[in-house]
């Protein structure tokens, strides 16, 4: 079972108004700022998430812990006047609704946002709790179950994303449970008025893998589903897999790359993403020369199968190390994430910068350096309409709860102009 407890922090029991807190980077070429500082009070604690926007340029984010009954948070930023206001959507109960959301929501083409609990929900007990359910907040509706995990051949304990294709499916991957008792990739679908949840593969252990990335899967527009394991593999250092549609909603399952480790990338916890020639992007928490993770590229070949080359190898310095992110594109192309730990003088991780046409990593942000600000960002980056990037920490803040961090690349934009955009 993935140890959630490692990312789940302490509480705080206080109350607070979101507010704006900006400061310039060490960097010529950013503005960095706070959005929200999570309290641990009704507004939640432990921002183990990643952001989502709105088409009202309105942020979601979930918590981990705190709310009314200490079991999270579903909350919604609004940016407005110069300040980003914050609103507890929903208070997870612990019970039936679910208990402790990692991983933030998804919307839909019609504005409903979906998202995980690892825990709570009627479907069985698992670990001495609920095996954790998948939740619905309509656009114009209110917030509902639409499915309960059993900790049976469906596994249990979902912590990431779910994905959305382009006919309103959810894909997403559950870290335990399933045949094999590491989890499995399931499909969440609206048939015959009711969500009805297919297992689309479940892991071994052996060559195929085992336990499903934090990141969320990658649909593409041919309906293939991407993703990686961090266990598992030829050499135990996690796998690459796609799954191809068929008729029937049938999938056929195939590992496309097997991890190597130290000096290659080894254990990825980051979903992947994909440049417009299909090549797959992703980070590991292990493995390149110094064994404190890697940023890694793997390019198609004719034979199904994928070549891999290492990008950039973390010396857990202050470079960064462990990163658990998915990563993101700007508009050049090059390639946005953070890591968990290394960086500056308190070792909380760091926002990074690869640049495409040389490789070469920069550090944007250095979590840790001033004493509100926050600690172990593990989600990655989100963008938002205007391009710029916003991310999570499960630590750090007024509070030690987290924050919501944004940060714009372009020195000809402020955090303050971006506000005023929205």
């Amino acid at each position: 079972m993935r140890n959630h407890g490692l990312r789940i922090l302490a509480s705080a029991g206080a109350l607070s108004i979101a507010a704006l807190s900006l400061f310039c980077s060490a960097s010529a070429s950013t503005t960095q700022g706070i959005v929200y500082d999570f309290t641990g009070g009704n507004d939640g604690g432990n921002a183990a998430t990643s952001v989502a926007f709105d088409l009202q340029g309105r942020a979601y984010v979930t918590t981990v812990q705190g709310g009314v009954d200490g079991c999270g948070t579903l909350d919604r930023l609004t940016p407005k006047q110069g300040s980003w206001m914050e609103q507890t959507v929903w208070t997870f109960t612990c019970g039936a609704d679910g208990k402790n959301p990692h991983g933030g929501v998804t919307f839909d083409s019609a504005g409903n946002l979906f998202g995980t609990t690892v825990a709570g929900g009627s479907g069985g007990i698992c670990v001495g709790d609920g095996c954790g359910v998948i939740f619905r907040k309509g656009a114009h509706d209110g917030f509902r179950v639409i499915y309960n995990f059993t900790g049976n051949k469906d596994g249990f304990g979902p912590g990431n994303p779910v994905a959305i294709d382009s006919h309103e499916n959810l894909y997403g991957d559950a870290p335990d449970g399933g045949a094999h008792g590491v989890g499995v990739v399931y499909q969440l679908s609206f048939h015959r008025a009711q969500w009805q949840l297919k297992v689309l593969h479940a892991f071994t252990g052996g060559n195929d893998g085992g336990i499903g990335s934090l990141g969320p899967l990658l649909v593409d527009s041919a309906g293939d589903i991407f993703g990686v394991t961090e266990i598992g593999g030829l050499h135990q250092a996690g796998t690459a897999f796609k799954l191809v549609p068929g008729p029937n909603n049938t999938f056929s399952f195939s590992v496309i790359y097997q991890f190597k480790g130290l000096p290659d990338a080894g254990s990825p916890y980051g979903g992947l993403i994909a440049d417009a020639q299909g090549d797959l992007f992703g980070t590991t928490y292990f493995g390149g020369t110094s064994g404190n993770g890697a940023v890694y590229e793997l390019m198609p070949r004719s034979t199904g199968r994928y070549a891999e080359r290492v990008l950039y190898s973390f010396t857990g310095g202050s470079d960064g190390g462990n990163p658990t992110s998915t990563l993101v594109f700007d508009a050049a192309g090059d390639l946005f994430g953070t890591t968990d730990v290394g960086g500056g003088s308190c070792g909380c991780g760091v926002v990074f910068k690869i640049d495409h046409m040389t490789g070469m990593e920069s550090v944007v942000h250095a979590f840790g350096s001033t004493g509100s600000d926050g600690q172990s960002p593990l989600y990655g980056l989100t963008p938002d309409a205007n391009g710029n990037l916003f991310t999570s920490t499960v630590g750090g803040g007024s509070f030690g709860q987290g924050v919501v961090f944004g940060m714009t690349p372009s020195a000809r934009r402020t955090m303050k102009d971006a506000i005023r955009a929205h």
